[in-house]
């Protein structure tokens, strides 16, 4: 039994609380807000996140950061924007045994860091692990079958990550890959954001198989600049959760991206559904992009439309109408 503590108790973060307080660990879930911590307790769930999925009273809730001191696994589960604010608080009640795991999907706005380098950077640990792929919170703290990857530099960490939260219906397999990890998982939510766009304008298969598909394709390019390993993107943090991402009506990105193709203006589509990190993500991977030099058309469309007021159907046609090339041309 692990001692775990999770930082941010949106849909991810709860549903792993529910998982694990479900197979013997300690598991406290801490929220910046004491009044979402009492609506958990009082109703027993979170309603707006993961309606119909009970809390165990086992689990702790807190908005006392302190909980944080002796825990053995240090989960992050906190949007891309507020991670390193959130590290700085819990940073006195850390210690050099901690394993510190993150969940959060995206890059850091200014810095255009990846968010494993915000917590090493803040936290001073070399017991950083990301935890990626296809898995939606609102199956994972149902128990549906779901495999993901632990991604670290420190093999060790990885796998006492991978030993102590995998059961029969969460399998993990491990990679060093964390930058290739970080970076399928952050951008493929701008790629999503974009097919829900289309799914919004009512465009068909053809047109999502393809934006995929060429998504993928400029998202490795990024990765590879960076210094990703190419074969990461086929696998789970790549291609997995891109598919997931961009079919499931689970997804916040997707159901963003609808109503933008239904007419619905950025802004408001984001205010409606939430917590959309492929939003703020298309404005930092669009960032590194110009910086490394890598082109990346799709993300630039979608920049267009999101910040530069460009019409969907019209970013739509700049893509097809683009030159004719090799499918596997650089």
């Amino acid at each position: 039994m692990a001692n775990i503590v999770i930082l941010g108790s949106g849909g991810f973060g709860l549903s792993l609380a529910v998982m694990a307080e479900k197979y013997g660990h300690k598991v406290t879930v801490w929220s910046k807000f004491q009044k979402e911590i009492d609506d958990i307790r009082a109703h027993g769930e979170h309603v707006q996140k993961l309606p119909g999925v009970p809390v165990s009273e086992r689990i702790g809730l807190t908005s006392d950061i302190s909980c944080v001191q002796g825990c053995e696994i240090l989960i992050f589960g906190i949007p891309s924007s507020f991670v390193r604010d959130v590290a700085k608080e819990a940073k006195p009640y850390i210690d050099e045994n901690m394993v510190i795991v993150n969940t959060g999907k995206g890059l850091e706005d200014g810095s255009l860091k990846l968010l494993s380098e915000v917590l090493a950077e803040e936290l001073e640990s070399d017991k950083i692990v990301v935890l990626s792929g296809p898995s939606h919170a609102e199956e994972v703290a149902r128990g549906i079958p779901t495999t993901i990857v632990a991604a670290s530099k420190n093999m060790e960490a990885a796998e006492y990550v991978q030993e102590t939260l995998c059961n029969e219906v969460l399998r993990i397999y491990l990679s060093e890959d964390v930058v290739g990890c970080e970076i399928g998982g952050a951008l493929k939510n701008t790629i999503a954001l974009s097919a829900g766009i289309c799914d919004g304008l009512r465009y068909g298969d053809n047109t999502k198989a393809a934006l995929m598909t060429r998504g993928i394709h400029e998202i490795a390019r990024l990765g590879v600049a960076m210094g990703a390993d190419m074969q990461t993107f086929s696998g789970l943090t790549g291609l997995g959760d891109l598919i997931v991402t961009c079919t499931s009506m689970h997804s916040r990105n997707r159901r963003a991206g609808i109503l933008i193709g239904e007419g619905v203006s950025p802004e408001e589509a984001v205010k409606k559904v939430g917590t959309v990190e492929g939003y703020h993500c298309c404005k930092t991977s669009y960032a590194l992009a110009q910086r490394l030099g890598v082109e990346m058309p799709i993300t630039e469309q979608l920049y267009s439309v999101l910040f530069g007021g460009a019409n969907v159907k019209s970013a739509i046609d700049e893509l097809m109408s683009r030159p004719q090339k090799n499918e596997s041309e650089l």
